[in-house]
């Protein structure tokens, strides 16, 4: 085994026995990944990059401070933008298959209307033979 692993499982059961913050976390967490890309040389697969320690740019702007509400008229319209363009998306049927689906839609819905009847009929007939209507 490496020297270098050895002194990471050390460095590891140090830092495990000790309480950390979430930046310490943070920060092992990171040592560890780039502990894991190394290359087959030795190399860290970023050693020419020194943005270990740089700040990562400028927030988003849902977190840039501006806290400014929307106006309900612009949610709306955007919501209508939104569904316009997922309706584009959207691909139609043919006419053809418009019918065959229709007609099939029909006939179960006959099928299950003449069952749902012929059962209600059985059923009927049988409440009066029961009780003598």
């Amino acid at each position: 085994m490496s020297e270098d692993r050895e002194q990471e499982r050390d460095g590891q059961r140090e830092d495990a026995a000790q309480p950390s913050s979430a930046a310490a976390r943070r920060e092992r967490r990171a040592s560890a990944r780039s502990a894991a890309r190394k290359g087959r040389s030795g190399e860290p697969a970023n050693a020419g990059s020194t943005r270990t320690t740089e700040s990562k740019g400028r927030p988003t702007p849902s977190r840039d401070g501006r806290q400014g509400r929307v106006s309900p008229f612009r949610k709306i319209g955007r919501f209508l933008r939104e569904v316009v363009a997922e309706l584009r998306k959207v691909i139609w049927p043919t006419r053809k298959a418009l019918m065959t689906y229709t007609l099939v839609v029909l006939v179960f819905v006959s099928v299950m209307v003449a069952f749902i009847a012929g059962v209600d009929i059985l059923f009927a007939k049988g409440v009066d033979w029961l009780f003598g209507g």
